[in-house]
């Protein structure tokens, strides 16, 4: 009998703990509401998969030799990138730089010196606290007979922060800029273990403490093999593993706007893949601040010099790319700050 008893006493405190779960989920989701939509939708519209296909083909031209860190090429493809950002009038908090150059010390393998390149819209009312959408701007090089232009890999996230930036200047300057600062992040040597990033955020422009949220996106313009009868697909990594919140505040931002399937399969610790620590929002994320790392699988052209821009899918890229921006957008509009409750 006292077996039993004390059996049941147990089953009761699980029992009213994962109640008392549940009712703290529910009562976060219900919190979470865009009462903006309309000024959202006005936003996400000036985001065109024509628009998308102009900058990955520019930004995967062979022009740019592959892309590789350190490499003329790259440091060709980073004045692409300042050169826009001047263009449209967006400002970086580094002045006239731009650049944030990282020392060939810092790199390994013979990587000359390199950059990262960082743009952003101040925020209003809490312009100290940001978040940072990157992406990486590096790929393989050439070889004597081939250049690795990396369209999906990755001009297709370059592509999507060009665009989120220019979205988020034009709100700004239609009187519905951000309440915090957006920050728009080019990382350099992604393909050599995460040094860009690793860089960022050992001498962050922005404090890490201020630092809301990073939304890190690493090809988002194909689809691989296990969704080639539902393209309609974008997987997520990472949103609940220090966060609660950014989980539900991504999903309600695709359940409004974008209606997307979010598989979550690759963020199973279990997935041999081990994707979460394989692009530079891993580096945030070592840092205590919440990430999501938008990704659309590895497919045939990986790292190979076939990984060219008429593969992209644009509208596919389209989509997911307002997915990103809905969710930045809540983040940066918020009353308060994302709470982080969960251990890494």
């Amino acid at each position: 009998m006292k077996v039993q008893l004390v059996a049941l006493s147990l089953t009761l405190v699980g029992s009213c703990t994962t109640l008392r779960h549940t009712e703290k989920i529910e009562k976060l989701k219900e919190g979470i509401a865009f009462e903006d939509a309309k000024t959202v939708e006005t936003y996400l519209s000036t985001i065109t998969q024509d628009e998308l296909k102009d900058h990955v083909y520019k930004f995967s031209s062979s022009d740019f030799q592959g892309r590789r860190a350190g490499e003329p090429g790259h440091h060709k493809a980073s004045q692409f990138l300042k050169d826009y950002y001047i263009k449209e009038h967006i400002a970086s908090p580094l002045g006239s730089k731009y650049y944030q150059h990282i020392p060939e010390s810092f790199f390994s393998d013979g990587i000359k010196d390199s950059q990262n390149v960082i743009a952003f819209v101040k925020g209003s009312q809490y312009p100290d606290e940001v978040i940072i959408i990157s992406a990486h701007s590096d790929h393989e090089g050439f070889t004597d007979t081939e250049i690795y232009n990396g369209a999906d890999d990755n001009g297709s996230g370059t592509a999507a922060v060009l665009e989120m930036a220019q979205a988020f200047k034009k709100a700004a300057m239609e009187g519905h800029g951000p309440k915090r600062s957006v920050v728009f992040l080019h990382l350099t040597g992604e393909e050599v273990n995460l040094t860009g990033s690793r860089y960022y955020t050992k001498y962050p422009v922005f404090s890490m403490h201020n630092t809301v949220a990073n939304l890190n996106i690493d090809m988002i313009g194909r689809v691989d093999d296990a969704h080639i009868d539902n393209e309609n697909y974008v997987y997520l990594i990472g949103a609940d593993r220090l966060s609660t919140e950014l989980h539900y505040i991504s999903e309600m931002a695709n359940s409004e706007f974008t209606n997307l399937e979010l598989d979550y399969k690759l963020n199973s610790d279990s997935d041999p893949n081990r994707y979460y620590y394989r692009s530079d929002h891993y580096n945030f994320a070592q840092k205590g601040v919440p990430v999501i790392f938008y990704f659309n699988g590895e497919h045939e052209d990986y790292h190979e010099p076939t990984d060219t821009a008429e593969k992209i899918n644009f509208p596919l890229l389209e989509k997911r790319t307002k997915l990103i921006f809905a969710t930045a957008w809540y983040l940066a509009n918020s009353d308060r700050k994302i709470v982080v409750d969960v251990d890494s």
